[in-house]
Formats: structure tokens, sequence, C-alpha cells
């Protein structure tokens, strides 16, 4: 297992070292610069080299990168352009916690939801149940999550008043987890939905074919009881192919937070990212790049570990 997880990292450093190349070539294409957007429009052209020198961004694109890669191995990001002074890593710091919350919390609900839903939608296959789960799958499947979000802010803050419309905590309110709770339950719900609606999809398609295997049909000639037969013997397997969607469906979670964090309002890495690209600040957005590139090889990587847990003809 040691050595399949080391593996596994040293394989991730040329991914992550060709992130950074594509990400840091896109930036610089980029119209615009940091800049044009933050400094004084009648500022006189010495002062704008000025200002360019000191940043190093009248640098050549691969001279920038290296001394930015040289930085990034040591652990520093640099600091941001538009708040000058500030540490890349503190902001990063600051926010990552929110956005780990809301990805978590929402990977548990997709998964403890469609799970079970699969699994029911197989097993009663083509009557009421089972239509009824197809379809909210698909609806869930087509419907933005914008759009969700949105509807969810009409309905259950601005109409009912039972949530509130956005945030992380209540302001100059004292910490409570229940407030917490409260602030969290709507971005992990929209942030789950297109996720929880594939998912019971691919639980449901996993579980058909397993319920079929000549193994199953034994086990219930042996006299077992058709759930013993169904989460004993049956789910291990029909899990298997649900552990690869599930890895391939990580980079989703950290895109999707980008535009939840907004409509929420939700103070995490997404959020901070958007500002930031439309301020042109480059140094928070390749730390950033960094951070979600290594979430993903590090999610793919649990995926890889218990796709190999489940599946005991894998060898590490």
């Amino acid at each position: 297992m040691i050595s399949y997880i080391i593996r596994r990292c040293l394989m991730a450093i040329p991914l992550l070292f060709g992130i950074t190349i594509l990400s840091f070539a896109i930036i610089k294409m980029a119209p615009g610069g940091p800049s044009s957007l933050m400094l004084d429009p009648n500022i006189s052209k010495g002062d704008l080299a000025a200002f360019e020198e000191k940043y190093g961004l009248n640098d050549p694109v691969h001279v920038q990168y290296l001394k930015w890669v040289g930085n990034m191995v040591q652990g520093d990001f640099g600091n941001s352009l538009i708040r000058r002074g500030v540490p890349v890593s503190e902001m990063i710091m600051n926010r990552l916690p929110n956005t780990l919350l809301l990805m978590v919390v929402s990977t548990v609900l997709a998964l403890i939801i469609s799970i079970p839903f699969g699994i029911i939608s197989a097993r009663k296959q083509y009557t009421l149940t089972d239509y009824t789960v197809t379809v909210t799958s698909f609806l869930g499947l087509a419907t933005p999550n914008f759009w969700i979000g949105l509807m969810m802010i009409m309905l259950f803050s601005v109409q009912l008043g039972w949530m509130p419309t956005g945030g992380v905590a209540t302001l100059n309110a004292p910490f409570s987890i229940w407030d917490r709770i409260h602030h969290l339950i709507m971005p992990a719900l929209v942030l789950a939905t297109a996720d929880m609606a594939s998912l019971t999809r691919y639980t449901r398609s996993s579980m058909l074919e397993v319920l079929r295997q000549d193994y199953m049909r034994t086990a219930r000639a042996k006299g077992l009881k058709e759930n013993k037969v169904v989460y004993k013997h049956g789910l291990r397997n029909g899990l298997i192919p649900i552990i690869t969607i599930f890895g391939l469906m990580l980079p989703s979670f950290i895109g999707g937070s980008v535009v939840v964090e907004r409509i929420f309002a939700w103070p995490g890495i997404g959020m901070l990212f958007i500002d930031s690209a439309f301020q042109r600040d480059y140094p928070v957005i390749m730390g950033l790049t960094v951070i979600s590139a290594v979430l993903v090889v590090i999610g793919n990587l649990i995926a890889d570990i218990l796709y190999a847990v489940f599946d005991p003809r894998i060898e590490y």
C-alpha cells in the first residue's frame, strides 16, 4: 500500500507541473493585466514601468514562470498584486477550510442519498418507484446549479424565511454550530445536486448488472434473505464502478464550488478565484490553480485506493 501511494504521488508531480505551465500560459495570453486595473489611468509611463519592474511583469514569460516555480516549490506563492503585501498563501488558507467543508458535506450528501436510491431503483425495476427516481435524476442532471441555487434562495430565504440568503455565519453573532449548519445546508445541497443525480443513475445501472449474476441467484437459492443477498453479496461488487466514477467527478465539485460560492456569498477559494480573475491578480490565480490541482490529485488517489480495497482483483 505504501509503495502504491508513493508511486501515485511521484506520477502526480509532472502532471502538476504540466497544469501550472498551461495555466500560466493561458493567464499571460489573456488581454489586459493587473496594472491596467489597479492603477490610475493618468499615471506616467515611468511610474507604470517602475510598477511592472517591481513585480517582474515586464520579464519574459518563461522567466516569470521559472521565478514563480522556484518560489512555489519552497511553499511561497508570492504576494497579491491587488492586495499589496498580503501573501497568497495566507489568503488561500483563510478561504480553503470553507471550501473543503462545503466539498466534504456535499460529497457525503451525494453519496448517502444517491447510492440508496440507486439500489432501490434497481431492485424495483420498471415500477413507479423506479420511474420516479429516474425522472428525478434526469431533472437533476438537466437543471443548472445556478438556477437551482437562485430558486432555493427565492423560496426558502425570500418567501419562507427559513434559510439565510448567503454567507458562512450570521454577522456579529456568537459562534454557533447550528448557525454554521443553517448557512451550509443550501450551498451543499445545490453543489451535490448534479453529482447526486448522475451517481443515482450509475448505481442503478451497476446494481442491475450485479443482481443478474449467477452468484446472486446461488445466494438466493441457499435461502438467504433478499436484503442480505443485496447488501452483503451484491453491494460491494456494485460499488466498484461507482468508485471509479466518483474519482472522475471530484473535479466537478471544485468547479461547481466556484458558481455555488458566488451565488451564496460563501467565502471560499471559488469566490476568491472569481475575484482574482476579474482583477488579473496572477499570483493568486496560480496559487489557487495549484491548490485545486492538488485536491483533485488527492481525491483521485483516494478513489484509486478505495477501488483496490473493494476489488480484490486489483493489486497494489
